[in-house]
């Protein structure tokens, strides 16, 4: 999967200016939100609490402009709960943008 990294930077930027620190602090809170979130679909067990923290990364995903995640999002709240394709693919859209450093 190929990440398109230029809407989430141009957010980031928009965010804190040319604040590199800042960048990368804001960067860091992103990461760990969606992985908080993609834990809670791991662990979710009905259909109430998968589309709570669908919905959740898809919303995070959305501000950050993470078009990528914001679709893989949208395809998890649609999915049934535990679906292991789109765990799959979530994890490897937030490996692909932690391993993306400017």
């Amino acid at each position: 999967m190929t990440f398109d990294y230029g809407a989430f930077d141009a957010a980031l930027t928009a965010a804190v200016g040319d604040d590199q620190a800042m960048v990368t602090d804001l960067r860091e809170a992103f990461l760990s939100s969606a992985k908080r979130q993609v834990d809670l679909l791991h662990r979710a067990r009905c259909d109430a609490n998968w589309e709570y923290a669908a919905l959740r990364l898809k919303g995070l995903a959305a501000s950050f402009g993470a078009t990528q995640l914001l679709n893989l999002a949208h395809e998890a709240a649609i999915s049934a709960p535990g679906e292991p394709t789109v765990l799959k693919k979530l994890e490897r859209a937030i490996c692909a943008i932690e391993s993306h450093r400017d």
